[in-house]
């Protein structure tokens, strides 16, 4: 299972459309709203923030994504497939879009989206050791 240490930021340009990825640590959906909320206004000219998130809380598992007006399945589903296929949990991860001018078509959208995704994922992860019982 994969956690992650930090928080650091990448970006992605695609037909000169510029993704910004972010992801944080969170341990429950009140911690989840939060971050988002203050994603509010901070990105001015962005058009479009996308996040997946998948984390336990009190013993439930809790996934969610949200595709901000992009076309369905484009954007959120494939930031959420891949937190499920690395086997990240307590993860937030978020993708900002500043449009390019250029339309990318839902193909488009889904390579981007989760190429920032992936480069965010892999420049904040980290492997945690699975504790072997005697």
């Amino acid at each position: 299972m994969y956690r992650i240490v930090g928080e650091k930021q990448s970006q992605l340009e695609a037909k000169k459309s510029r993704f910004l990825g972010f992801c944080f640590y969170v341990e429950s959906v009140e911690q989840v709203k939060e971050i988002l909320a203050s994603f509010e206004g901070k990105y001015k000219g962005a058009v479009h923030t996308v996040y997946a998130y998948r984390l336990r809380e009190e013993g439930v598992l809790r996934e969610k994504f949200d595709n901000d007006r992009e076309p369905v399945g484009s954007a959120g589903p494939p930031l959420l497939s891949l937190l499920k296929n690395k086997n990240v949990m307590n993860c937030l991860l978020v993708v900002v879009r500043y449009f390019g001018g250029t339309l990318l078509g839902v193909g488009g959208l889904v390579r981007a989206y989760t190429g920032a995704g992936q480069i965010t994922l892999e420049e904040n992860l980290c492997l945690l050791e699975q504790k072997k019982e005697n």
